[in-house]
């Protein structure tokens, strides 16, 4: 709903008031059964079973949102005087593991896995996942949380060229009554305890205690920008300030549904949610054939960025042995209940990224309804942190590291097209006395991006994640020295298609002798092409009707050879190497001898063709 008042002409006041909710679930398409994890030389090589995430998956959304805009018109200002409020409720049902299985450790062999599905054992295992299903008691966590806004701002009309506008802006965390549901999901479940010591970030001892959230302190942004009017034909405009983002709430539900020592999640209490300092600097030119063209520049730094800690850590203290002498954390600088290491994935702060966007477009329209326009946008983005999952493990497992595991590295950022360039071209034609229109366009793209960064499959320094560590790309002499798996014949044809992929690849044959950086690896330049037909249909009283075709990806649909991206991973990280490590910290590697290059055909959706019909009544 909106109220929008006008008071003389001297004030105005827009009121909008909206409710929006949202209803998932999600299914696998299996019966209940336990997940089934069989590993090869060390590490998990086959996944079969209940798919584990969609088991009763379902999360109800309701988001309240208030916003009240407040102008004055005061000669050469315009005044602005507002709030917003935003309210958020979540109720979320996920059930990983509760078939067991999903955590291993899983069976050594195929054929261990056959012995043990014969078993009477292992007959009671699926069982339990049937009766669990029969049950039908999921989990639950709820949370409440929001966001108060307050700010003013001031349109100032300097002259007839320059305008200026600078403002401020507070923005409130809120958390009503999210304690309480937190306190809730403790009676529901076993095992919280908040005597458990952990490490902070320093390795110094620390006790975490999940009812305690993160302080709701004020979040101060101030900005300023200008427009200038260089000629009649040349505009310069810019800004510089702070802008405060939304947390992912579901960070705080992780919290809330999570406080078993075994899995144990919770958020630092001096906690901030992400703001980032821009700056920007942009030139429009118009020239007198028509043509337009800008160009921008903008700066972004990270003042609090977000980062998942393993509080479960204290500093690595021992060595790897052999070419690779990283350190690794010994048994005595894990956190341990009932003798066995334990994790607390701890959500925190990191500062320091930045990122730099450089962008030039031309664009024209004809009195001929013919129209299009060219642009090329280079992306430099490094981070401390690349958060890309909503589950805390996985944020802690995906951060590649080569030391210390909570200690930030500077690196590329995973997100974002380091150069993308986009043309559109389009033509409407209008027939039938101006009552019918039809208007066929299309946009291109090419890009190069998709990062990814190197890692082994496995835990080669013992922080409890099998993702995050750094690939050593050794030199074919030191190829030679590794201990790889199975016999000597297995080890000579391993070690010698793993020089063939090292050789064939341009960044690691460039980097021999060195370790992997994050994400300093490109996936191939890609191509897209979206086509667009519009078919309007103008009634007499204004209203219109309009029927709108897209073929996304066109050229897929063309040719079965065009549009297809190749990609190294699905997850961003790479990891042709899987390792094990032995009770003398040594490692034994191993290499699948199939894998003969870098890059695969990424058989997602985007490089795919789809289509998609619209129809669409204005009046």
């Amino acid at each position: 709903m909106e109220l929008n008042s006008n008071f003389n002409g001297r004030f105005a006041n827009k009121l909008q008031v909206g409710l929006t909710s949202f209803r998932d679930a999600r299914d696998a398409k299996s019966s209940p059964f336990p997940v089934v994890n069989i590993n090869k030389d060390g590490v998990r090589y086959i996944v079969a079973g209940h798919e584990p995430f969609s088991i009763n998956n379902r999360l109800s959304q309701d988001v309240f949102q208030v916003t009240n805009n407040f102008n004055i018109f005061a000669g050469k200002h315009t005044l602005t005087l507002g709030a917003s409020f935003e309210r958020f409720s979540f109720d979320n049902s996920f059930n990983l593991n509760a078939f067991d299985g999903t955590f291993g450790p899983g069976f050594g062999s195929v054929s261990e896995f056959v012995t043990a599905s014969k078993s009477a054992d292992y007959k009671k295992i699926v069982d339990a996942a049937k009766a669990t299903a029969a049950k039908n008691s999921w989990a639950l966590a709820e949370t409440n949380v929001g966001q108060l806004g307050i700010y003013a701002q001031d349109e100032v009309v300097v002259n007839n060229r320059l305008n200026l506008s600078y403002g401020l802006r507070v923005d409130l965390p809120m958390f009503f009554d999210t304690q309480t549901k937190i306190d809730e999901s403790i009676k529901r479940n076993c095992c919280y305890d908040p005597a458990i010591q952990y490490y902070n970030a320093d390795g110094q001892p620390i006790k975490l205690d999940s009812r305690e959230l993160p302080g709701t302190a004020p979040l101060i942004s101030p900005r300023v920008s200008f427009n200038y009017k260089m000629t009649g034909s040349s505009t310069l405009r810019g800004g510089t300030g702070v802008f405060t983002g939304r947390f992912p709430f579901v960070w705080i539900g992780n919290q809330v549904a999570n406080p078993n020592f075994f899995f144990y999640t919770t958020t630092d209490p001096s906690f901030k949610f992400p703001q980032v300092w821009k700056t920007s600097l942009g030139y429009d030119y118009k020239f007198a054939s028509g043509w337009n063209t800008s160009v921008d520049l903008l700066y972004g730094y990270d003042l609090q960025n977000m980062m998942v800690r393993n509080y479960g850590l204290r500093t690595p203290s021992a060595t790897l042995k052999g070419i690779d002498n990283r350190r690794t954390y010994a048994a005595a600088d894990r956190s341990t209940v009932f003798g066995g290491p334990t994790n607390a994935y701890v959500f925190t702060n990191v500062s320091g990224g930045y990122s730099f966007n450089g962008s030039i477009q031309v664009q024209r329209t004809w009195s001929t309804n013919l129209f299009m326009s060219l642009a090329y946008n280079y992306l430099k983005a490094v981070d401390k942190s690349s958060t890309d999952s909503e589950i805390s493990s996985d944020s802690f497992d995906r951060q590649p590291t080569t030391g210390n595991a909570n200690t930030p590295v500077s690196g590329n950022s995973q997100f974002g097209n380091t150069h993308r360039v986009v043309g559109t071209l389009g033509k409407k034609f209008v027939y039938g006395d101006g009552r019918w229109a039809t208007t066929i366009s299309a946009v291109a793209e090419y890009a190069k991006g998709g990062r990814f960064s190197y890692t082994y499959f496995g835990d080669l320094n013992n922080d409890g994640s099998g993702l995050n560590d750094l690939l050593y790309i050794p030199t074919n002499a030191q190829i030679d020295q590794m201990r790889f798996a199975g016999t000597d014949a297995q080890q000579v044809m391993q070690k010698a298609g793993f020089k063939a992929f090292v050789a064939q690849d341009e960044y690691l044959s460039s980097r021999q002798g060195q370790y992997a950086e994050r994400y300093a690896s490109l996936s191939p330049l890609y191509s897209n092409w979206d086509v667009r037909i519009l078919q309007d249909y103008n009634f007499a009283n204004k209203r219109q009707l309009q029927f709108s075709l897209d073929i996304l990806n066109a050229g897929n649909l063309l040719s079965s050879n065009w549009g297809i991206r190749q990609i190294a991973s699905y997850t961003g990280l790479a990891q042709p190497l899987g390792v094990g490590v032995d009770a003398t910290n040594t490692p034994t590697y191993s290499f699948d001898t199939n894998v003969r290059s870098t890059f695969f055909n990424d058989t997602q959706l985007t490089s795919r063709w789809r289509m998609q019909v619209g129809v669409r009544l204005t009046f």
